[in-house]
């Protein structure tokens, strides 16, 4: 068995050595998962709410804990963090109220009785990003176990130890053995067997548009389900209507938060061009305001970047010539640390079409309502995106243009649990979060029983 060193980014110290599991693991996990979906699946909805519900308390009584085990491990801001731990508090109180909803329909038909039930696929394997490890880990556990699923989760390599945590305290909480389990691993071995294991039904992804490829491709072989959230390089749009100040005090939080390890990040700020200078003016203080350092802290806004490779991947975008326009400020010392940066590109360059998924934001002029929609469509890409302007009737025309799965007018609210998420185009395939989530963790089986003819 492999082991893999899990490293504080501010510190760059080593937090703890995990093992990571080779193929045959899985598959003894996916046996016990069959195993334990089969007698979930048998449980009254109430006694499945009861148990999410369960789970849901367990975590809350553990939030200071899961947050202080994020702050090392991803290098969040301690208040970020806590509301992460709560946040999978509220998701798996939200799909608890999911067992006793998910009712089928009776439908009229002629000679009999038609109705439609929602059953479960059977063991769902979950793989997620390093960036929000805990958050997006609930966002496809939850539903899928209310839906009466037996889940497999698969945390990224440098991130895993919140996962580890919460898979424990499932068992602390009362779940069943084997019916979700935390599996670490590399992506080509755990993540692999996942998409080619017959008896996991269904692989939900969140990670590179590159890899989900692969996910969709290797699923097909076996016409398995996928639920993909990949890429983004969303637009922030500045119409010369709206609120200048409020746009460029809350442009800065709107992509580099998480350090801009986000793929709802804003990472292309079109700002009309008749307040582009003014927009500059305004933006200028309020990137430089971000405060960044030290994760502990509670005044801390931003934290470092998650490894050094990823400091390298993203500094790669940046190179000594490149149009910095302006830049915040960072730590110096240890930790993989990047300042806060705006850069001026032209409308070609990389930095406007690739994710840098890192503290790095493009700010680009547009002429008119057309030029803007254009521009923000301009991408392979289409998650999220914001819309600032004090004109209802161009909110909603820009809204319906733009090819994105998620808007903001006036502000850059992405994520919430109660409504649907996920992307057009390369960001991805499905939704996820939203009272509709269960039921694309089940298929839909539709009985007609024959009534016969009246008798006298």
């Amino acid at each position: 068995m492999s082991t893999c060193e899990v490293i504080n980014p501010a510190t760059e110290e080593v937090l703890r050595t995990v093992d990571l599991l080779d193929e045959a693991a899985v598959d003894d996990a996916v046996a016990a998962a069959v195993a334990a979906q089969r007698q979930w699946a048998r449980l009254a909805p109430a006694d499945r709410a009861g148990a999410l519900r369960a789970f849901a308390a367990t975590v809350d009584a553990h939030i200071a804990e899961l947050a202080a085990l994020e702050v090392a491990n991803s290098g969040h801001p301690i208040g970020q963090a806590e509301w992460e731990a709560g946040h999978v508090r509220d998701v798996l109180t939200y799909y608890a109220a999911s067992p006793e909803r998910l009712s089928g329909r009776q439908i009229p038909v002629a000679g009999g009785l038609d109705v439609t039930f929602h059953e479960p696929l059977g063991v769902v394997g979950v793989i997620t990003p390093w960036n929000f490890p805990m958050t997006i880990a609930a966002w496809g556990f939850a539903p899928a176990l209310a839906a009466g699923n037996a889940v497999l989760l698969k945390p990224a390599e440098w991130t895993p130890l919140t996962s580890i945590r919460l898979g424990r305290l499932a068992l602390e909480s009362g779940l069943p053995e084997g019916l979700f389990q935390v599996l670490p691993g590399a992506g080509p071995v755990v993540g692999e067997r996942f998409v080619t294991h017959p008896d996991v039904r269904k692989v939900v992804f969140t990670g590179s548009t590159r890899v989900g490829t692969r996910v969709m491709a290797g699923a097909a072989a076996q016409v398995k389900r996928v639920t993909l959230e990949l890429g983004g390089k969303s637009a922030n749009i500045v119409f010369d209507d709206c609120d200048l100040e409020r746009a460029a005090a809350t442009a800065p939080y709107g992509v580099f938060d998480n350090a801009g390890q986000d793929c709802c990040a804003r990472s292309r700020i079109l700002v009309q061009r008749t307040v582009y200078d003014r927009f500059m003016e305004l933006l200028e203080p309020a990137v430089k305001g971000v405060v960044v350092g030290d994760p502990t802290a509670r005044d801390t806004e931003m934290g470092p970047l998650v490894s050094k490779k990823h400091w390298e991947s993203v500094s790669a975008y940046v190179p000594d010539d490149a149009p910095v326009a302006f830049r915040g400020s960072a730590p110096g010392g240890p930790g993989y640390w990047f300042a806060p940066t705006v850069l001026t590109p032209a409308r070609a360059d990389r930095t406007v079409t690739e994710e840098i998924f890192g503290p790095v934001v493009t700010v680009l002029p547009f002429e008119d309502e057309a030029d803007a929609i254009a521009l923000a469509n301009a991408t392979s890409y289409g998650l999220s995106g914001s819309i600032w302007t004090d004109n209802v009737s161009r909110a909603l025309r820009v809204s319906r243009a733009v090819e994105a799965g998620n808007l903001s007018v006036n502000s850059h609210s992405s994520v919430r649990y109660t409504t649907p998420f996920g992307g057009f185009k390369q960001s991805g395939l499905g939704r996820e979060l939203g009272p509709d989530a269960p039921l694309s963790f089940t298929e839909t089986k539709n009985v007609f029983i024959h009534v016969g003819e009246p008798t006298n």
